[in-house]
């Protein structure tokens, strides 16, 4: 008598025969060895197959009214839950052009009636044996892709943590709110969108540089960790020196992410365009900017976006020394700015996003709370 165990682990067939002759002498030859499911059509066949326990092989007669059984093979090849099941067609029809055809439908294999029952028992042992072997190898090829997938969100969200731990540093020695490093994300996201179809900038802005793009842009001000407090924190204009010292955070910022990329041993894209935003963003389109002073293409394409970007929002934010101005404002300045201190198609860009910058600048919108703190602190040091 046999156990539940080995009854559980016993292949299931699906015999598809419209004689009833036929289905008991099948079912009496395989009944021992196999769990059987027993269609006396294709239209019965087909639910069966598609239903419940899917089978690990089907045994299909091809002279079958209604709907024989090519008709049932070329259904079953087509269908996800159902192609991968290897089917046997076993046939009256002897001839080379019926089993040519059969084969062509996707079959595994064309047995003739009256068949020989120790042919038909190793057929049937080899096709299943070769069914685990493949889908051994299909469970672990999906394993291996979810695992991948898996530890690639892992990294992703590690970069991504990391990125703004970083900038939230730098944020939390200026007088600036962490809510900046947000917003500008979203303004260069939305710039480089919008000129992704731009003759003069199709080539660059793929999909993928845009997501490295809105993966660094927090890093932008990274070297503001290097300027002293009493120029950083200082609630007023800077005087030559103090400039002078203030500007060195763009090459503090590329040298910081440098080192990080030179730890590594490789060079990592969304690092290296870090590197450019953090030391070009100050550049001006004619040449004024520093640290550099490099004009016009010169400028990475990165660094011009976040420059638009960085204006804007430093015009309308509020700061412990100064009120935001309105953005009727910022958008004027920004566009007064056009082809002096910005790319001229990023400023024409600009000018068509105003509402979606505004929109970007109220969603994350720095909160009394934040400034009270800045200003206490700006207070503390002074006392």
């Amino acid at each position: 008598m046999e156990t539940g165990h080995t009854l559980l682990n016993r292949a299931t067939i699906l015999i598809v025969d419209d004689t009833p002759e036929n289905l008991s002498l099948m079912s009496e030859l395989l009944r021992n060895d196999y769990k059987l499911k027993i269609a006396n059509s294709g239209a019965r066949a087909l639910k069966l197959a598609g239903s419940g326990d899917v089978p690990d092989l089907i045994l299909l007669d091809i002279m079958m009214p209604e709907m024989d059984g090519y008709e049932v093979c070329r259904i079953l090849k087509e269908q996800p839950a159902t192609r991968e099941i290897p089917v046997i067609f076993l046939t009256a029809k002897a001839d080379i052009e019926a089993e040519e055809r059969g084969l062509q439908l996707g079959a595994v294999d064309y047995l003739t009636k009256p068949v020989s029952p120790p042919i038909l028992m190793a057929r049937l042992k080899t096709h299943l044996a070769l069914k685990a072997h493949a889908d051994f190898l299909r469970d672990k090829s999906v394993f291996l892709e979810n695992e991948v997938a898996r530890r690639t969100r892992e990294v992703t969200a590690i970069q991504d943590v990391t990125i703004l731990a970083m900038a939230s540093l730098a944020e939390t020695r200026d007088a600036d709110t962490g809510n900046h490093i947000r917003r500008t994300q979203y303004y260069v996201q939305a710039l480089a969108q919008h000129l992704k179809s731009h003759p003069r900038f199709a080539a660059l802005l793929s999909d993928d540089y845009i997501r490295m793009l809105f993966k660094s842009a927090p890093l932008h001000d990274i070297g503001k960790v290097g300027i002293p407090d009493r120029i950083l924190l200082k609630p007023g204009k800077f005087d030559a020196a103090e400039f002078e010292i203030m500007k060195t955070h763009t090459t503090l910022g590329r040298d910081a992410i440098d080192h990080a990329e030179k730890q590594l041993g490789m060079a990592v894209s969304f690092l290296s365009m870090a590197k450019d935003i953090a030391y070009g963003h100050q550049e001006k389109w004619d040449g004024s900017g520093y640290p550099q002073g490099l004009a016009g293409e010169a400028i990475p394409v990165s660094a011009r976006l976040m420059a638009v970007a960085d204006v804007y929002d430093a015009l309308i934010s509020r700061r412990v020394y100064k009120e935001g101005m309105s953005h009727a404002q910022a958008v004027a300045l920004i566009a007064a700015g056009r082809g002096s201190h910005f790319d001229p198609d990023v400023a024409d860009a600009f000018m068509a996003l105003q509402d979606q910058f505004q929109q970007i600048a109220l969603r994350f919108v720095d909160s009394d709370h934040d400034l009270d703190s800045k200003r206490e602190q700006l207070s503390r040091m002074a006392g």
